[in-house]
């Protein structure tokens, strides 16, 4: 199933999701890269949306901002 132009992709609601959770809770990306065991340009490029983030690497993201993968992939990102 194709992707049509209107249609915003995963990666880019993950991405803007995560940099509104991250700014709400007050960290920079480099504070969330130290709470996920992450590297910092790792975060910024996953929070620009040039990253296919995997699953374990989501987990690891939600859980440092205190929210549920779930919220970091929907369209509306409650905190689920």
């Amino acid at each position: 199933m194709a992707l049509t132009k209107n249609r915003e992709k995963a990666r880019d609601i993950f991405a803007a999701n995560m940099r509104r959770f991250r700014l709400a809770a007050g960290h920079s990306q480099e504070t969330l890269a130290a709470l996920c065991g992450l590297h910092r340009t790792y975060i910024g490029s996953v929070e620009r949306g040039e990253r296919n983030i995997s699953i374990d690497n989501m987990e690891a993201i939600a859980h440092a901002l205190k929210c549920s993968v779930a919220a970091l992939v929907t369209g509306n990102g409650e905190r689920s």
